[in-house]
């Protein structure tokens, strides 16, 4: 036997795996700098509430402020209106995959679903759940467009037919800062041990059985790892957790 290629070979081997431990060390620690840049965006004593308070917050802090109005919609009443519709042929799905996938997939059957965007965090085993969006951007939370599958196949959908419209006496206004209405929730509202999942900005309005115009506004989504979610109003900066349907001010 060649001790001294078997020699060589085993140095090399232990300079690649060095190479290997060396490179995923490198990319965990800049994984965790990137997680932790969003912090910088809070305020120093909301920092220090965070962690007396034990709350992670292990997803992007966005940081866009757009100009935004209020809006109105109204429910469509119809025959096929929030009820549940079998497909005519039920279309292939998968556990992993593109939202864009999904649009095309379904496109031919239900057109309007090019409208709407899916929401993972509001899914669940044997659901899809999407929400359509105002001017083509911004997802309003309260009405949903629900797909039912079974056996990785999409079988049936449930849709409540909306108008939106844009309320020409109402002046667009700059949306109040994501780090903001974390902040507040972090020192007011969110109990010890919160772990936020989901930040997203997008319209709330409260729901009712009227063919009246329901006005919704600007806000934040907050989505917890306990299912739970808050939403901060991103003109007012009222705190609004449907779970509980406290309204806070």
């Amino acid at each position: 036997m060649d001790w001294g290629r078997a020699k060589n070979v085993l140095i090399y081997a232990f300079l690649l795996l060095n190479l290997v431990l060396g490179y995923q060390l490198w990319n965990d620690i800049r994984e965790q700098a990137d997680s932790n840049l969003d912090y910088t965006s809070l305020e120093p004593g909301t920092q220090k509430v965070m962690e007396n308070k034990g709350i992670r917050v292990p997803v992007k802090i966005p940081s866009d402020t757009p100009l935004l109005g209020k809006i109105a919609y109204r429910f469509v009443k119809g025959d096929q209106s929030g009820k549940v519709i079998e497909l005519p042929q039920p279309i292939d799905s998968k556990l992993i995959f593109s939202a864009r996938d999904l649009t095309n997939a379904l496109k031919n059957v239900l057109p309007e679903i090019q409208n709407f965007r899916y929401d993972e965090a509001d899914s669940r085993e044997g659901v899809f759940v999407l929400h359509p969006l105002v001017d083509g951007d911004f997802p309003l939370f309260n009405v949903e467009l629900v797909l039912y599958y079974s056996n990785q196949k999409i079988i049936s959908y449930r849709m409540e037919e909306i108008e939106i419209s844009s309320l020409a006496e109402e002046k667009e206004q700059r949306v109040l800062s994501a780090s903001k209405a974390l902040g507040n929730l972090i020192e007011n509202f969110l109990p010890d041990g919160s772990v936020i999942t989901q930040i997203e900005l997008g319209y709330y309005g409260q729901v009712f059985d009227s063919d009246a115009h329901l006005p919704a506004t600007p806000a934040w989504r907050f989505k917890l790892e306990n299912g739970k979610e808050y939403y901060v109003q991103g003109i007012t900066g009222d705190v609004i957790s449907p779970n509980s349907k406290d309204l806070k001010e």
